[in-house]
């Protein structure tokens, strides 16, 4: 079965996708559309696409088979419904919703449907959590105990340019946007991992004193003055995981955003900016090496035109040696590939998922886990840390 992708968001995301969809030996043909007709013109004469639309309806209105979704954050649950509803396949980028609500809805649809949801973490697929997932499965963690997730990005390494880009004169009112509602890199990197859901949350948010108008709450679309924020989980199987979310913070993300470390009974994982080790009772082996991702392409590509250049580093990443190259399309080598090597095969669980008419790994159940104990959190860290207990709605159908 060969399969239409219509893409929703012309921004400094795409450009990796509709180049390996396009050249996916099940896509048929990709599609564009943006609010701004000018960016959906400039990136479909630079990505050779020739059918655009000019607004998402127009879009679902049409006869293409799945919508990949490439929009500002607090508008993938929305969007993620209305496609749903016209009878649409999706690829979300993350996170999947920031409403408990629209996650519970997306959710009922994909049941009435049959159709694919997926969500696009990258973290499932970095070195690290393919590493964990490998080590944990062979037993030699022993019993996992406690988890952290952090996704430290500070806001001066490239973000304040991409809510510029994104968010035109009034950007200000969209970069203060609450950290723990942007929980997949962290939370998600653990429960790659673990196949674990988190039952219950604790958070903190630290409030910002800056002063720039970004993280005020007389400016944020949000109420939010919360740049940093720290939360502990409980597990469904009685471990901890703990994750941070960092907007303002002495740290080199534009060489590793998130970071993870898994302690085991038997065997502990611990990841930094540069060093990543396994330790057992025995000993200490370094498995930075491992975790290395030669870039694809360079720094002056044509696709990083309009990424600031402290985020392009992520934008050109390679694979690693763990993960596995046999799986992916042969028509994939050599293309741009980023955040850690998990585009090549995220792009290719979504196709494979439809065309297939399978369960993806990152599919409405699993992305449910990854997004709402970060809402939970939020909620938390509003009320000043007061333990919330947060909904599951199990595990996807076989």
């Amino acid at each position: 079965m060969s399969i239409s992708i219509g893409v929703v968001g012309a921004g400094q995301f795409a450009p990796s996708f509709l180049r390996l969809w396009s050249a996916h030996p099940d896509v048929s043909d990709v599609r564009l559309t943006d609010v701004v007709p000018e960016r959906t013109a400039e990136m479909a004469a630079k990505q050779g696409i020739t059918l655009t639309y000019q607004s998402f309806e127009d879009m679902l209105a049409s006869d293409v088979d799945a919508v990949a979704i490439f929009t500002q954050r607090w508008l993938h649950g929305e969007m993620a419904i209305q496609a749903l509803q016209a009878g649409k396949h999706v690829y979300s980028t993350v996170p999947m919703a920031i409403e408990a609500d629209q996650i519970a809805r997306i959710i009922e649809l994909v049941k009435e449907t049959g159709l694919t949801y997926m969500m696009g973490e990258t973290s499932f697929y970095y070195p690290s959590s393919v590493y964990c997932r490998d080590k944990l499965a062979k037993g030699e963690f022993g019993r996992v105990f406690y988890c952290e997730g952090d996704y430290v990005h500070d806001m001066d390494l490239g973000f304040y340019a991409a809510y510029q880009y994104s968010g035109g004169e009034e950007w200000k009112k969209t970069a203060s946007f609450p950290p723990m509602l942007y929980p997949t890199h962290a939370v998600g990197n653990v429960l790659s991992v673990t196949g674990q859901h988190a039952t219950h949350v604790s958070c903190i948010g630290v409030q910002d004193d800056r002063g720039d108008g970004v993280f005020d709450k007389e400016i944020s679309q949000f109420g939010n003055d919360f740049s940093n924020a720290t939360a502990l989980f409980k597990l469904a199987d009685g471990g901890v995981m703990r994750t941070n979310e960092m907007r303002r913070v002495g740290y080199p993300s534009h060489i590793r955003e998130s970071r993870l470390r898994v302690f085991g009974t038997e065997g502990s994982f611990e990841q930094l900016a540069t060093t990543t080790l396994w330790q057992t009772k025995e000993g200490v082996e370094d498995l930075s090496h491992l975790m290395e991702t030669k870039p694809s392409g360079s720094l002056e590509d044509d696709d990083l035109a309009n990424v600031d250049p402290a985020l392009r580093d992520a934008f050109l990443s390679g694979l690693s040696p763990v993960h596995d190259r046999s799986r992916l399309p042969a028509e994939f080598a050599g293309l741009h590939n980023g955040h850690e090597g998990s585009h090549h095969f995220l792009a290719d669980d979504f196709v494979r998922a439809v065309a297939d008419k399978a369960i993806p790994p990152i599919n409405a159940w699993v992305a449910a886990r990854y997004t709402l104990p970060g809402i939970y959190a939020h909620q938390s860290a509003l009320q000043g840390g007061v333990q919330l207990e947060i909904p599951d709605h199990g595990d996807a159908p076989a």
